[in-house]
């Protein structure tokens, strides 16, 4: 008889086998494993001990890439609040103003140009045609002194003198009038009238304001060549026009003009109102270096001259040599004695070499004699 093996004792696998049935768990299938991101490998070390921990740096910004340019904002459309630097309380400027350079800029001390009459550049300003003056022989802004600058400079400085002593006699308004005649047409009235306030445009002192107050031919913008428009008559006819709207400036310094206007058959009668004082107060007050001078019609041909006398502080009656008569000289000064300081321009004088060409200029005295 063989010998009884001893019994082997059952492995913990089989044991648990006779516990759960692993057919159902292999039939079932096994649910998704949660998607964990690979751990970063760490850095390879020779042993523990070499491993020392390194200090924690915060990232750097990230700038702009090259690959990636940043937007382009138009300056125009950067509002004031998004600038990148605020500018300082005293260095503050309008939105509109901040493109521009200082040195473009108006500084203090500026107003006195800002506020004359010459601002070249600008639109309202009128270019006066230095060619046509040139060509019908009278003073050329710029142009060098001639014969003919040089005798309308005496004329001026006693025109200039006549005014002062008005003014310190208290004539201040009046002073600033000066009123340009002649006795009868073609003596060269708006010839001398054109000159004598170019030639006072010269002054540092004085604003000149040519206005054309020939109701009958204005004729003073064709001689500087400028077009006509509205101008003294409009602003008598209509109480709602401001005559200083109308005033033309020029790119002569320190001189403008004003045109005529729409002539209708009331001019005398407009003249003549009481809305003509206002209207040349207004001019004068406009500016107070504002010399007016008026071109007014021959005083024999038309009556306008005599009303505008009541106004001027002085008369220059214009006398063509050897053509006016005295006779009508001393009738022109009896309509125009509303004035008492007439004064006379002799012009069309005879060259003869040596002498003056322009002419005499003095004072008409009541017995009629020069």
């Amino acid at each position: 008889m063989k010998p009884t093996k001893p019994r082997r004792e059952q492995s913990l696998l089989e044991r648990a086998a006779n516990v759960y049935d692993f057919n159902t768990y292999a039939r079932t299938p096994p649910p998704p494993a949660p998607t964990v991101p690979p751990a970063s490998p760490a850095p390879p070390v020779e042993s523990v001990a070499a491993v020392v921990p390194e200090p924690v740096v915060e990232p750097a910004p990230e700038t702009s890439r090259p690959d990636t340019p940043p937007a382009w904002t138009p300056p125009a459309l950067i509002a004031p609040d998004e600038s990148p630097v605020a500018p300082q309380p005293d260095e503050a400027l309008p939105a509109s103003l901040s493109a521009i350079p200082a040195e473009f800029l108006a500084q203090p001390g500026d107003e006195e140009f800002l506020a004359s009459e010459y601002n070249p550049g600008f639109s309202d300003v009128a270019m006066v045609d230095r060619a046509m003056l040139a060509e019908n022989g009278m003073i050329v802004p710029g142009a060098p002194i001639g014969p003919l600058a040089e005798e309308f400079r005496l004329v001026k400085r006693q025109l200039i003198i006549t005014s002062h002593r008005l003014a310190e006699g208290g004539e201040t308004d009046r002073a600033r009038v000066v009123l340009i005649c002649s006795a009868r047409p073609q003596d060269g009235k708006t010839f001398c009238s054109v000159n004598l306030a170019l030639s006072l445009a010269a002054e540092r002192d004085t604003e000149v304001l040519l206005v054309d107050a020939d109701v009958a031919k204005p004729d003073v913008l064709a001689r500087l060549g400028l077009a006509e428009g509205p101008g003294l008559l409009d602003a008598l006819d209509d109480s709602s026009i401001d005559v200083e709207s109308l005033v033309i400036r020029t790119d002569v310094p320190h001189l403008s003009v004003l045109a005529c206007g729409t002539r209708t058959a009331s001019d005398t009668e407009l003249l003549a109102s009481a809305r003509t004082r206002a209207v040349v107060q207004r001019l004068l007050s406009a500016n107070p270096r504002r010399l007016v001078i008026f071109d007014s019609p021959p005083a024999l041909a038309a009556s306008p001259a005599s009303v505008l006398a009541m106004l001027a502080g002085q008369v220059m009656m214009v006398v063509r040599a050897d053509r006016t008569p005295e006779s009508e000289v001393s009738a022109a000064v009896a309509l125009l004695d509303a004035c008492e300081h007439i004064q006379l321009v002799l012009n069309s004088v005879a060259f003869v070499p040596g002498s003056r060409r322009f002419g005499y200029y003095g004072k008409y005295g009541k017995d009629g004699a020069l």
